[in-house]
């Protein structure tokens, strides 16, 4: 490692034992707050704040720092309607078949079914692509490494970024997604990962009652 440029860890913040449980345990009430959101208002978001959001997701830990990721911001009402029909197309054959009933049948306390308003309700579509590959220079191939990884922890750093400024988010993956390539004109070396709306909830939004599991449900220690 002596060999390769080294900088100072940053300091961290030192707490004693009780505020560190403290700050956890607050964190741990302000994720339980963020849900999943199907309605959104129209109110305007400054585009800054999800840039700024954006840039919070790549600071994600990546494999070899090869940040495998593209995030593609969507406001545009016209492209916002062309995901949306494309989207409704897979989801009509989701739902009409392609789906098992076992699956369709843990989707209904939810409420889910192909028509999806909210990719042209909400001010903001992210569309996450996974970089399979890069290129160098020359345009030859370079290996990325841990790519479906790293792209998920950008991903949870994003949707935390976006709960902590005040918006709320919903995860879409309709089935194949290569349509998001097509319409936002992405090389074939990005596979989509995510699509992600975000903005206000619209007044009156209700989310289905659910419960976690509790620690010993996700965990062990040892």
């Amino acid at each position: 490692m002596a060999d390769f440029p080294q900088d100072p860890l940053p300091a961290l913040p030192v707490y004693d034992d009780r505020e560190m449980l403290a700050r956890a345990r607050d964190f741990v009430g302000f994720l339980a707050t963020r849900r999943t959101v199907r309605e959104y208002a129209p109110d305007p978001v400054p585009r800054e704040v999800i840039e700024e959001c954006v840039r919070a997701a790549g600071q994600a830990p990546s494999g070899a720092n090869k940040q495998p990721w593209h995030f593609e911001i969507v406001g545009d009402p016209e492209i916002k309607r062309r995901i949306r029909l494309a989207a409704e197309k897979e989801e009509r054959a989701f739902y009409g078949g392609r789906a098992s009933k076992e699956w369709l049948a843990a989707l209904e306390p939810f409420g889910t079914d192909d028509r999806k308003a909210f990719l042209e309700e909400a001010p903001w579509l992210i569309v996450i692509f996974e970089q399979r590959y890069g290129l160098d220079d020359e345009g030859k191939k370079t290996r990325y490494y841990y790519t479906k990884e790293s792209v998920g922890l950008a991903a949870g750093f994003l949707i935390t970024a976006l709960h902590h400024v005040g918006l709320a988010t919903l995860t879409h993956t309709p089935s194949p997604m290569q349509f998001l390539n097509e319409i936002l004109e992405r090389p074939g070396s990005e596979k989509p990962f995510l699509l992600l709306v975000a903005g206000r909830p619209a007044p009156g939004t209700t989310v289905p009652r659910i419960t976690r599991k509790d620690l010993d449900g996700i965990s062990n220690a040892r």
